[in-house]
């Protein structure tokens, strides 16, 4: 059934087919057709471009969280989406929202009429916070600075609607680039070397997705941990349980979004404990950009330049696997100051910003 808004538009329910290519899945294509034009028009890069076979497994529900998803129309024409994100982890107060409308619908009163029925459904599952993360187009006019003191993004049309219907920006990432040329590769082996000097009771593994069995626990103990040892400034981070079950589930959705994935992984010695990792990415495309995906040092192996050793020990494994990427991206708490310190070495340089943005429901 569909939701009348304002301005014309509608909020439509998305069901979602079983498979991309089914009989009646022409609206999820169009959907994701658009999805794509948005992060074009905002972020100026095709890089977050997603196939409708890859996205959707990212907005089906599953055992962790519920997803909620709306095709916003303008009579035939789908000229955005909104979602909700309900975590499944005990105790949570959050929901993640988003609202992504073509920009040449801004302005009309569109997003705020939406706003209310994402908060309905925060609601109904008993959420008191909402949190969403958005990054905005590039300007060299005024600024909002983070909670944090961290980072900053414009003051924008995007600003001044989160700020309008209550929201705090709690958190900046830095978006860097890194160019793979045959001066940042052989930067990277100096770098390994320098790190490896540091990290003497360390070795460095490596393993592709699905993750052998031998390594199945360690890696999903780490995969928790990025929800309790990440900076998260106040944005609210549930606890993460991963478990064996948990990671191969995900890895199969990866399997099926078509992504090929790297683990590069720091091993202490002594005990054999995963102590560090980093996961490189990339589609069916492998002339594409590469994402870096989530990057940690356990806070107990901290101080032996693991981060360094497994992020320069990644690059150089993957030239075998995706030898004519041009270039890797990667996202970055303004306030990691140590990760973003190693990316700066390497040569990352940054292209934008995305703000973290927070609302209590009253």
């Amino acid at each position: 059934m569909d939701i009348p808004l304002t301005a014309g538009a509608t909020l439509r329910p998305l069901v979602l087919p079983a498979r991309a290519d089914a009989a009646d899945a022409g609206e999820f294509r169009e959907l994701a057709r658009v999805r794509n034009l948005v992060y074009r028009e905002i972020t100026g890069r095709d890089e977050d471009d997603l196939t409708p076979e890859a996205l959707l497994p990212i907005l089906r529900s599953r055992k962790e969280r519920t997803t909620v998803v709306w095709a916003v129309r303008i009579g035939e024409e789908i000229v955005g989406r909104a979602i909700v994100n309900i975590p499944h982890e005990e105790g949570s107060r959050v929901a993640i929202v988003s609202i992504e409308l073509r920009p040449h619908v801004w302005g009309r009163g569109i997003g705020s009429a939406v706003l209310p029925h994402l908060e309905d459904v925060a609601r109904q599952h008993g959420r008191s916070v909402l949190q969403e993360w958005l990054e905005q187009q590039p300007s060299d006019g005024p600024r909002i600075e983070a909670q944090t003191g961290f980072g900053s993004v414009p003051d924008d049309h995007v600003s001044r609607f989160l700020l309008r219907h209550g929201y705090q920006l709690e958190q900046v990432y830095r978006v860097s680039h890194l160019t793979l040329s045959p001066e940042t590769i052989q930067h990277a082996r100096e770098l390994l070397a320098d790190a490896r000097a540091s990290s003497t009771d360390y070795r460095v593994v490596h393993w592709m997705l699905p993750t052998p069995a031998d390594r199945a626990e360690g890696y999903a103990w780490m995969k928790s941990r990025m929800s309790t040892d990440a900076p998260s400034a106040g944005i609210e981070t549930d606890e993460e349980t991963w478990d064996v079950a948990r990671l191969q589930e995900g890895e199969r959705r990866l399997a099926e979004m078509g992504r090929t994935v790297l683990v590069t992984a720091a091993e202490h010695i002594a005990t054999g404990e995963l102590s560090a990792f980093t996961e490189l990415a990339i589609g069916p495309d492998h002339d594409a950009v590469t994402h870096q995906e989530d990057t940690l040092v356990l806070r107990e192996h901290r101080g032996h330049r693991l981060g360094q050793l497994v992020k320069c020990a990644a690059l150089l494994e993957w030239l075998d696997i995706a030898p004519r990427s041009p270039r890797v991206i990667t996202y970055n708490a303004e306030e990691n100051r140590p990760m973003l310190s190693i990316n700066e070495a390497m040569g990352f340089t940054p292209t934008a910003y995305e703000g973290a943005w927070k609302k209590e429901l009253t």
